[in-house]
């Protein structure tokens, strides 16, 4: 993991990790859930998923993120069609709305080490660009004071503001975020489906329930 990720991740609670999967591997996998590989844990749908659990590319960024011990806590799939309505925002170290509480949704840096409760690393199988729709963030958020205040329109995406952004990705690349971060799931608008895997990780010493 470089300086310069480690800055954008302390910044902004989230990092696009580019061409992590080969080619080959993507189509392999894509012909799995066009054969009828959608249902249950994805790290259950053969070898090739479950390597991904501790891909070589990725463990690096896990252990420098959440620290030496590190567990799959849980993994599943979403699947979006065209005109899927999604999901609100939510996460944060507060629980991101009123009376909702930390749990494993934290973020620390202290003396320039960083450590995070429950994080995901989202695997796409398809390329998402700007206005698809899909994943949704607020950049920061995962240190912000007043998560509180969000307002309730904007945490249903019934009203547009620019702090909620929606990262563009390739086929192949992998979207880390902290559960810290307040973030949520946009109608999708693509013609064609989303396709993302989401491994999520917890310290060793923790679970996520």
């Amino acid at each position: 993991m470089t300086n310069e990720e480690k800055f954008i991740v302390d910044l902004e609670g989230y990092l696009v990790i580019k061409n992590v999967l080969t080619e080959d591997e993507i189509m392999e996998m894509n012909q799995i859930i066009d054969n009828g590989g959608r249902s249950g844990p994805p790290s259950r749908w053969g070898k090739l998923f479950n390597k991904l659990i501790d891909h070589p590319k990725i463990l690096p960024y896990l252990i420098e993120l959440i620290g030496p011990s590190v567990r799959l806590d849980h993994d599943y799939a979403i699947f979006m069609q065209n005109g899927s309505s999604g999901g609100g925002l939510h996460g944060g170290e507060d629980g991101g709305r009123p009376g909702g509480n930390e749990g494993d949704h934290w973020y620390k840096c202290r003396d320039g080490v960083i450590r995070n409760g429950l994080c995901v690393i989202a695997y796409n199988l398809a390329p998402v660009k700007s206005g698809d729709g899909g994943f949704a963030c607020i950049p920061g958020s995962h240190k912000s004071n007043f998560l509180r205040n969000l307002p309730d329109d904007v945490r249903r995406f019934k009203r547009q503001v620019h702090y909620v952004v929606q990262p563009e990705v390739e086929v192949g690349d992998v979207v880390f975020f902290t559960e810290a971060l307040i973030h949520g799931t946009m109608p999708w608008t693509a013609e064609g489906e989303r396709r993302s895997l989401l491994y999520k990780y917890s310290p060793g010493h923790s679970a996520w329930s």
